[in-house]
């Protein structure tokens, strides 16, 4: 039956009023005659009225029933009154959704292309909602971690006991791996140089003060962010989505205490234990080439390294770490409320978060070096 030719019977009511009886199926392929008819149709502008019966249509694919649709919106738009009758539930809910979603070529033509100025405004104004929104975030989060100083049963230790393994223990190969070989790259380039001046012992200082201070906090903070940031924002994202949150919110629970604060806290405390093991890692693989490229053994490495390298270089890159972890975990969580009832939306927050949290991570690094820099610590 779904091979039949689209038919369409006009039957003249008056001289005003026309009786269109579609029949048979109505798809891309088989609308051929029928559009040429409707289209001749169109053209009457002395009717008042149109009565669709769609008693023996069998099918309608999108192009059939966008010819409909094509049709009632122009008659319609001159004043012309349109019904239809005997059509299945499946076909109304199809010609529903195609007039609200209809555009005509005309319309699509006519659609306004934002300029150069325009997206830029849009863009700012979207990037200040956005920040208000997070702000509002922070106080939302700030707030609820009061309220648990009160309310000590309502923090869930078992979800920060198992954000604490995934965010913190599960990183650490990875971030180990980075440090090693950033303290390594690092080292070597260094070591080309003060080979030149006859400077090797200086190795020491470059090597533990830049790992110390910058590149341990830094490094961790943008792996722990790719990790981390993506993952709070897909599994709260994927929450929202299947209404999870909802639910929970109809049950009493706040998901800011079941939610973000586990992940907040959990990265506030793993970070500064990761930063720690990377400073030892990235700091050993300068040891090794050290000793390979410069003749400099692990004792008189330590030895200077105890000697000559303040204990505030660990301690500035050990306070990082905590700002790091809370950045990266509200980015994460932020993001994962911003996701909207689509999957698409999953992606593209997750996308948004990691860069948000690396971009952020960056720009509070630098900010805290130059104030440290310029107050002389």
């Amino acid at each position: 039956m779904l091979d039949k030719k689209a038919l369409l019977q006009i039957i003249p009511q008056n001289s005003t009023s026309v009786e269109l009886r579609c029949s048979g199926a109505w798809n891309h392929d088989t609308i051929v005659d029928a559009k040429r008819e409707l289209l001749s149709l169109n053209k009457n502008s002395n009717l008042s009225n149109i009565l669709f019966d769609f008693t023996g249509a069998e099918l309608f694919d999108s192009a059939g029933m966008l010819l409909i649709v094509e049709t009632i919106n122009r008659n319609v738009a001159r004043g012309t009154a349109v019904t239809f009758i005997n059509m299945l539930p499946v076909h109304q809910r199809m010609l529903v959704f195609y007039r609200k979603h209809y555009v005509s070529s005309n319309d699509a033509h006519n659609l306004h292309i934002p300029n150069m100025f325009e997206r830029i405004g849009k863009t700012v104004y979207e990037s200040l909602n956005n920040f208000n929104s997070f702000i509002e975030f922070i106080g939302q989060s700030v707030w609820h971690l009061l309220l648990l100083f009160r309310f000590p049963a309502r923090f869930r230790f078992d979800a920060l006991v198992k954000h604490l393994h995934s965010s913190g223990f599960q990183a650490i190969p990875i971030i180990g791996v980075t440090s090693f070989l950033v303290g390594l790259v690092v080292a070597y380039q260094g070591s080309m140089q003060l080979q030149k001046f006859g400077a090797n012992i200086f190795i020491v200082e470059m090597v533990s003060i830049s790992v110390f201070r910058e590149l341990a906090p830094m490094i961790t903070a943008i792996v722990v962010a790719g990790r981390s940031a993506s993952a709070y924002t897909a599994q709260i994202g994927t929450m929202k989505i299947t209404e999870e949150i909802d639910a929970m919110r109809t049950l009493g629970f706040h998901p800011f205490d079941f939610l973000v604060l586990p992940r907040m806290l959990a990265l506030m405390l793993a970070m500064p234990l990761i930063v720690f093991l990377a400073d030892i890692v990235g700091v050993f693989g300068g040891m090794l080439v050290a000793q390979m490229q410069l003749d400099l053994s692990f004792a008189e490495f330590i030895g200077r390294l105890h000697t000559e390298v303040e204990l505030k270089n660990i301690l500035i890159g050990l306070a990082k770490a905590p700002l790091f972890g809370l950045l990266i975990a509200a980015i994460g969580c932020f993001r994962g409320f911003q996701v909207t009832g689509s999957t698409d939306s999953i992606g593209t927050q997750t996308t948004v978060s990691v860069v948000n949290a690396i971009f952020w991570v960056i720009a509070f690094n630098a900010l805290i070096s130059v104030m440290l820099t310029e107050l002389g610590i």
